[in-house]
C-alpha cells in the first residue's frame, strides 16, 4: 500500500504526518487489495468559519475508488471523521459484493 500525504496552504509538522500514517495502517484490515491512498490536508481560509481544516482521503483499489471529505476545527478530528466514513464505505461495498 502506497501512502501519499499532501498539505495545501501550510506545512504539516512531523506529529501530524505520523498521526495520519499510523491511522492509515489500520485501513488495510478492511480491504486487502488497497493499491494507493492519497490524503489531502487543506486549510480553508476563504469562508472564515470555525470549521476551516479539511481532510480528504482517496483510496485506490482495483477497479474502484473510495473518496471522503471532512472538515472541523482540527486536522486530527477531520481526519478521524473522514477515516470512519471511509471504513463505512468500504464495508458497505464489500457487503454488496458478497
Amino acid at each position: 500500500m502506497n501512502v501519499n500525504i499532501q498539505t495545501v496552504h501550510f506545512d504539516a509538522d512531523v506529529k501530524l504526518v505520523d498521526y495520519v500514517s499510523k491511522k492509515l495502517q489500520k485501513i488495510s484490515t478492511f480491504h486487502d487489495r488497497i493499491i494507493k491512498v492519497d490524503v489531502f490536508l487543506k486549510l480553508d481560509n476563504v469562508v472564515h468559519t470555525i470549521k476551516d481544516k479539511i481532510a480528504e482521503i482517496k483510496v485506490h483499489v482495483p477497479r474502484q475508488q473510495f473518496f471522503v471529505k471532512a472538515s472541523s476545527k482540527s486536522f486530527e478530528e477531520s481526519f478521524d471523521c473522514a477515516l470512519e466514513s471511509l471504513v463505512n464505505q468500504i464495508k458497505r461495498k464489500k457487503e454488496k459484493a458478497f
